[in-house]
Protein backbone atom coordinates (compact mmCIF):
# COMPACT_ATOMS: atom_id res chain seq x y z
CA UNK A 1 0.00 0.00 0.00
CA UNK A 2 1.44 3.28 -0.84
CA UNK A 3 1.83 6.20 1.31
CA UNK A 4 -0.74 9.45 0.20
CA UNK A 5 1.29 12.16 -1.60
CA UNK A 6 1.73 14.92 1.28
CA UNK A 7 0.38 18.05 0.46
CA UNK A 8 2.96 21.04 -0.67
CA UNK A 9 2.46 24.65 0.42
CA UNK A 10 4.69 27.72 0.51
CA UNK A 11 5.73 27.11 3.90
CA UNK A 12 6.66 23.51 3.63
CA UNK A 13 7.83 22.92 -0.08
CA UNK A 14 11.94 23.90 1.06
CA UNK A 15 13.58 20.42 1.25
CA UNK A 16 16.62 19.63 4.25
CA UNK A 17 18.93 16.85 4.13
CA UNK A 18 20.41 16.95 7.43
CA UNK A 19 23.14 14.01 5.80
CA UNK A 20 24.47 16.81 3.43
CA UNK A 21 24.49 18.92 6.00
CA UNK A 22 26.27 17.42 7.97
CA UNK A 23 29.07 16.52 5.31
CA UNK A 24 29.48 19.89 4.72
CA UNK A 25 30.30 20.87 8.24
CA UNK A 26 32.48 18.13 8.52
CA UNK A 27 33.97 19.40 5.21
CA UNK A 28 34.44 23.03 6.67
CA UNK A 29 35.82 21.60 9.60
CA UNK A 30 38.33 19.60 7.90
CA UNK A 31 39.29 23.02 6.21
CA UNK A 32 39.63 25.04 8.94
CA UNK A 33 41.58 22.15 10.53
CA UNK A 34 43.90 21.92 7.52
CA UNK A 35 44.90 26.00 7.95
CA UNK A 36 45.40 25.46 11.70
CA UNK A 37 48.22 22.32 10.64
CA UNK A 38 49.40 24.29 7.88
CA UNK A 39 50.35 27.20 10.10
CA UNK A 40 51.65 25.24 13.07
CA UNK A 41 53.52 23.60 9.91
CA UNK A 42 55.06 25.93 8.34
CA UNK A 43 58.75 26.83 9.94
CA UNK A 44 59.05 22.45 10.41
CA UNK A 45 59.99 21.14 6.72
CA UNK A 46 59.38 17.74 8.16
CA UNK A 47 55.21 18.69 8.61
CA UNK A 48 54.99 20.93 6.41
CA UNK A 49 54.96 18.45 2.79
CA UNK A 50 51.66 16.90 4.56
CA UNK A 51 50.01 19.51 6.13
CA UNK A 52 49.96 21.30 2.86
CA UNK A 53 48.63 18.24 0.99
CA UNK A 54 45.91 18.33 3.40
CA UNK A 55 44.82 21.90 2.90
CA UNK A 56 44.74 21.65 -0.77
CA UNK A 57 42.42 17.98 -0.60
CA UNK A 58 40.23 20.16 1.65
CA UNK A 59 39.93 22.84 -0.74
CA UNK A 60 39.82 20.25 -3.84
CA UNK A 61 37.26 18.61 -1.83
CA UNK A 62 34.90 21.69 -0.84
CA UNK A 63 34.97 22.81 -4.61
CA UNK A 64 33.88 19.17 -5.66
CA UNK A 65 30.92 19.42 -3.27
CA UNK A 66 29.99 22.82 -4.32
CA UNK A 67 30.22 21.76 -7.99
CA UNK A 68 28.53 18.90 -7.83
CA UNK A 69 25.24 20.24 -5.54
CA UNK A 70 25.40 23.58 -8.62
CA UNK A 71 25.30 21.68 -11.44
CA UNK A 72 23.09 19.03 -10.26
CA UNK A 73 20.99 21.95 -9.39
CA UNK A 74 21.62 23.91 -13.13
CA UNK A 75 20.47 20.53 -14.98
CA UNK A 76 17.39 20.19 -12.93
CA UNK A 77 16.39 24.40 -13.73
CA UNK A 78 16.99 23.73 -17.27
CA UNK A 79 14.60 20.69 -16.84
CA UNK A 80 12.20 22.47 -14.96
CA UNK A 81 12.53 25.13 -17.96
CA UNK A 82 11.69 22.74 -20.84
CA UNK A 83 8.50 21.04 -18.44
CA UNK A 84 6.65 24.70 -17.84
CA UNK A 85 7.53 25.87 -21.23
CA UNK A 86 5.76 22.33 -22.67
CA UNK A 87 3.70 23.07 -20.34
CA UNK A 88 2.16 26.68 -21.06
CA UNK A 89 3.05 25.68 -24.61
CA UNK A 90 0.06 23.24 -24.43
CA UNK A 91 -2.46 25.17 -22.90
CA UNK A 92 -1.71 28.14 -24.74
CA UNK A 93 -0.09 27.18 -28.30
CA UNK A 94 2.63 29.52 -27.27
CA UNK A 95 6.33 29.38 -25.30
CA UNK A 96 6.38 30.95 -22.83
CA UNK A 97 7.69 34.75 -22.35
CA UNK A 98 11.34 35.00 -22.60
CA UNK A 99 11.34 38.00 -20.35
CA UNK A 100 10.91 35.05 -17.86
CA UNK A 101 14.19 34.36 -16.04
CA UNK A 102 14.94 30.98 -15.12
CA UNK A 103 14.13 30.94 -11.18
CA UNK A 104 10.88 32.59 -12.17
CA UNK A 105 10.06 29.35 -13.89
CA UNK A 106 11.00 27.23 -11.45
CA UNK A 107 8.90 29.35 -8.94
CA UNK A 108 5.76 28.92 -11.06
CA UNK A 109 6.08 25.38 -12.05
CA UNK A 110 4.23 25.40 -8.47
CA UNK A 111 0.89 26.85 -9.82
CA UNK A 112 -2.15 25.31 -10.95
CA UNK A 113 -2.80 24.88 -14.20
CA UNK A 114 -5.74 27.65 -13.53
CA UNK A 115 -3.45 30.27 -12.12
CA UNK A 116 -0.39 29.06 -14.66
CA UNK A 117 -1.14 31.10 -17.63
CA UNK A 118 -1.78 34.28 -15.92
CA UNK A 119 0.72 34.31 -13.58
CA UNK A 120 3.19 33.71 -16.10
CA UNK A 121 2.31 36.74 -18.21
CA UNK A 122 1.88 39.22 -14.88
CA UNK A 123 5.54 37.60 -13.48
CA UNK A 124 6.86 38.71 -17.38
CA UNK A 125 5.28 41.96 -17.19
CA UNK A 126 6.06 42.97 -14.04
CA UNK A 127 9.37 40.77 -12.85
CA UNK A 128 8.11 39.34 -9.94
CA UNK A 129 10.62 38.11 -7.67
CA UNK A 130 10.51 34.05 -7.15
CA UNK A 131 9.64 34.69 -3.65
CA UNK A 132 6.85 36.50 -4.27
CA UNK A 133 5.86 33.97 -7.05
CA UNK A 134 5.36 31.32 -4.71
CA UNK A 135 3.61 33.52 -1.94
CA UNK A 136 0.74 34.14 -4.91
CA UNK A 137 -0.23 30.90 -5.93
CA UNK A 138 -3.60 30.11 -4.22
CA UNK A 139 -3.59 26.74 -5.32
CA UNK A 140 -0.06 24.69 -4.83
CA UNK A 141 0.77 22.23 -7.34
CA UNK A 142 3.90 20.34 -5.63
CA UNK A 143 6.79 19.16 -6.65
CA UNK A 144 8.29 16.37 -4.67
CA UNK A 145 11.39 15.39 -6.80
CA UNK A 146 13.36 18.61 -6.61
CA UNK A 147 16.53 17.65 -4.99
Amino acid sequence: MSSPTPTQSYANHAQSIPGFLAVGIVLILTFIAGIVNMYQSWGDHQRIYSASLILILSVCVLFVAYFGRTFALKAQDRAIRAEENLRHFVMTGRLLDPRLHTLQIVALRFASDHEFVEMAKKCAELGTPPKEIKQAIKNWRPDLYRA
